[in-house]
């Protein structure tokens, strides 16, 4: 058996998914625009539990989502994946935000961008090959017309996430295709933990951190 409990807390969507060898048993999620995390997250993880038929003494790891993000949300999420590790004694596992958004694409050509929204025309974006390998590593950037061209003019080009409505609007690309309404999931963690559990890629409980790519600003 591997249960690993996922945790998805980036963006607004607060998402709880129980697999075991990434085969999702339970999972349940708030996607919705406002930020519920605090509330819900603790009340999602024993949904699931519950809905799993186990226990947190039968879990294997806890996987959290590890950013870019919403610096509050992340910190939630981190919190509450190092707080189960540290009183079970199991390992943690971090996935990067975009990685798991991209995994909701399949398609067997082109690029895939997963992008976030951050500050007025400011986007976390990477950019993936069609396998999910990473062939950009991710940046906090401001998005113009010609954001992404490099891609654009050799395949098609996925993009996918909260922050596609920005680049939709100034982009007409044709090689662009545009996949809006979507925020990180647990349930695409689920198959990512798994490998990263079998190869024992873990973190370090104490001194691990989100991946917050810019410094946190007061609104």
């Amino acid at each position: 058996m591997a249960y690993i409990l996922c945790l998805e807390t980036a963006t607004t969507n607060c998402s709880v998914a129980l697999a075991n060898k990434g085969v999702i048993l339970a999972a349940k999620e708030d996607y919705n625009h406002t930020y519920s995390h605090a509330e819900r997250l603790h009340l999602f993880i024993e949904d699931v539990m519950k809905e799993a038929g186990i226990g947190l003494s039968d879990l294997d790891a806890v996987a959290v989502s590890k950013g870019p993000g919403s610096y509050t949300g992340l910190r939630i999420g981190v919190s509450a994946a190092k707080g189960l590790c540290y009183a079970l004694g199991i390992p943690l596992i971090s996935i990067g935000t975009l990685r798991s958004l991209a995994h909701q694409i399949e398609s067997k050509n082109g690029f895939i961008v997963p992008m976030i929204d951050a500050r007025r025309m400011e986007v976390y974006a990477s950019v993936f090959s069609h396998a999910y390998q990473e062939v950009r590593q991710t940046k906090a950037e401001i998005v113009s017309e010609t954001s992404f061209e490099e891609y654009l003019n050799q395949d098609i080009v996925y993009f996918i996430g909260n922050g596609v409505s920005k680049f939709s609007e100034i982009c007409s690309h044709k090689n662009a295709n545009f996949i809006q309404n979507k925020l990180p999931s647990a349930n695409e963690m689920t198959m990512i933990s798994y490998e990263k559990f079998a190869i024992k890629d873990f973190e370090d409980v104490s001194y691990f951190e989100p991946y917050y790519l810019k410094d946190f600003i007061a609104g």
